[in-house]
């Protein structure tokens, strides 16, 4: 299955984030404290969950994974989608990220409540820092962990379908650098009108 998600990737580049995108939101559903949610029962598959705000466009993601999954009938979706995150990082320029088989597919019951990830405006700075804190809190991660994770915004671009902003994140879509903390940092923002 691996090489196949390699050569979906290299034939459409601007797939990788969206299977980055795709992994990270099968992922981010995790509770630490209820220890459900997350990965491991690949629900993003179902319509439910693909309804949550946060996963507008992934639908088309899911699509270009099914044509692999037929071939591979004996790896789970929850597998497919993380695997195809690993791939989709080390085709782009990131780390070998270790990754194991395992996980089992879980019925439609699984699918946890909309809400788990981060929403990309919550009205105001600080309400968006809090609202931030808590959904990685829940899944054991700080403020460091925060940092960290949001570099995956060097990949990929906004839609405006999906969450109401338009654009590439860095001049190199395709390309996991820090050229989105350099950006951060070393930009004048201004709010757009």
């Amino acid at each position: 299955a691996a090489a196949e998600i390699k050569a979906l990737i290299k034939k459409s580049p601007d797939k990788g984030p969206t299977l980055v995108r795709l992994a990270w939101h099968s992922s981010g559903t995790y509770d630490e404290v209820s220890r459900d949610g997350g990965s491991g029962p690949g629900t993003i598959r179902f319509k439910e969950e693909l309804a949550h705000g946060a996963n507008a466009g992934l639908a088309a993601a899911i699509g270009w994974l099914e044509p692999i999954k037929r071939n591979h009938a004996k790896i789970s979706y929850a597998d497919l989608f993380t695997l195809a995150g690993v791939v989709a990082i080390k085709q782009m320029g990131g780390p070998t990220i270790p990754w194991k088989s395992g996980r089992t597919d879980g019925p439609v019951t699984k699918v946890t409540p909309d809400g788990r990830l981060p929403a990309a405006d919550k009205g105001s700075d600080l309400k968006t820092a809090d609202g931030l804190r808590e959904v990685f809190g829940r899944m054991g991660f700080g403020d460091k962990d925060i940092v960290a994770l949001s570099g995956a915004h060097a990949l990929g671009r906004c839609h405006p379908d999906a969450s109401g902003y338009s654009g590439p994140w860095t001049p190199t879509p395709t390309l996991l650098t820090t050229a989105y903390f350099s950006l951060l940092l070393n930009t004048k923002w201004t709010s757009k009108k």
